[in-house]
């Protein structure tokens, strides 16, 4: 069930009443009594979450970033494999991944 936003436009008072979205508006003020008791419109009370969204992937540039450095990483990784294997240790250390990979 939603929380809505109460105030009231004669005296001021406010109050957060949880209620059904079928249930009619509240009209009546509890503290006195005027029949100005007023919905008020409010931001939304939840947040998206997880990949995909605005707010985890780019928001500060971030997520573009680490794209670009996926990408790139996967692009040199793939380079390296498709030379021709060396034996030659001098060769195996001037390559970009060094002589710790799989393919040297």
């Amino acid at each position: 069930m939603p929380i809505y936003a109460y105030k009231c436009e004669s005296c001021g008072h406010a109050k957060d009443v949880l209620q059904k979205m079928s249930d009619a508006p509240l009209s009546e003020c509890p503290a006195c009594g005027a029949p100005s008791f007023r919905k008020q419109l409010t931001a939304a009370g939840f947040q998206l979450k997880g990949s995909g969204w605005y707010v985890t992937d780019f928001r500060n540039g971030a997520g573009a970033a680490a794209a670009g450095a996926t990408a790139g990483a996967t692009a040199t990784a793939a380079e390296p494999a498709a030379a021709a294997p060396s034996t030659d240790a001098g060769a195996a250390a001037s390559t970009p991944c060094g002589s710790a990979c799989a393919c040297h």
